[in-house]
């Protein structure tokens, strides 16, 4: 039996990268799975590359009232939750401090802090006791990488908010835990709109802070960095099959 046989999960953010590694492994691990991302193309790409009990659902999460649908959707289908993984997010407002636009300010935290705020918040009717809510946040909330602060202070928001959330609902059984990935090769990237020598560039700054030296990849198949580390870690499955609350699970490469 699967470590999520018969559980009700949704994922946003669940049509690439990081997000439909782990949609994946959901599914395989026994759940029936709902994933959200923007662009309607690539979330059917995502839904039939899954396979099997999976519900793609277009929406933003910056956008409340897409949240609305998902869950009305989700209740009239399945009328519960049990996992909810806070994946969705930008990273690609990249700017020095001096050059960093309010623009840039707003649409990271629309979506990373307040999409995520309330990707959670929505969920909670719904949310069953001994429930488990996973947050996506990043190695870069406590590392001091140029042109990235705003993207690393959305990040280490993230955390912040799982050590009150931890609190606000420890009485009704639900658990909240922290990822933070290292840096991968994840569509992400892909949104920069970077020559691709300026990104061989950055990269070949970043890797040497790497433990490992290299950064996650693709290969042939989208990242399956987190599906992977799944597998090998088991206070990673711990944190989803509800005994670990508060906890930052922090790997990279």
């Amino acid at each position: 039996m699967g470590k999520l046989q018969s559980k009700i999960a949704l994922i946003t953010g669940g049509n690439s990268g990081i997000g439909l590694a782990t949609a994946e492994e959901f599914v395989a691990e026994g759940a029936y799975l709902y994933i959200t991302g923007r662009r309607p193309k690539q979330l059917d790409a995502a839904v039939a590359r899954i396979g099997r009990n999976v519900t793609g659902i277009q929406g933003d999460v910056a956008n409340l009232a897409d949240l609305d649908r998902l869950y009305a959707q989700i209740e009239k289908e399945k009328g519960r939750l049990d996992v909810v993984f806070a994946n969705a997010g930008i990273g690609n407002q990249v700017a020095p401090l001096g050059s960093i636009t309010e623009e840039q300010f707003d649409l990271t935290f629309d979506i990373n802090v307040r999409g995520l705020l309330f990707t959670v918040q929505k969920a909670l009717p719904l949310m069953q006791k001994g429930g488990s809510i996973l947050l996506n946040s990043s190695t870069a909330s406590v590392k001091g990488v140029p042109a990235v602060s705003v993207y690393s202070a959305s990040k280490a928001a993230v955390r912040s908010l799982a050590r009150c959330w931890t609190s606000d609902v420890k009485d009704r059984g639900i658990r909240v835990n922290v990822i933070a990935p290292g840096y991968a090769e994840t569509p992400i990237f892909e949104t920069l709109d970077w020559p691709k020598e300026r990104f061989q560039a950055v990269k070949a700054g970043i890797t040497p802070t790497i433990p490992l030296g290299r950064w996650g990849h693709r290969r042939k198949r989208p990242p399956r960095l987190l599906s992977s580390w799944l597998r090998m870690t088991p206070a990673m499955w711990q944190a989803l099959s509800f005994t670990w609350m508060g906890e930052l699970f922090q790997f990279d490469a």
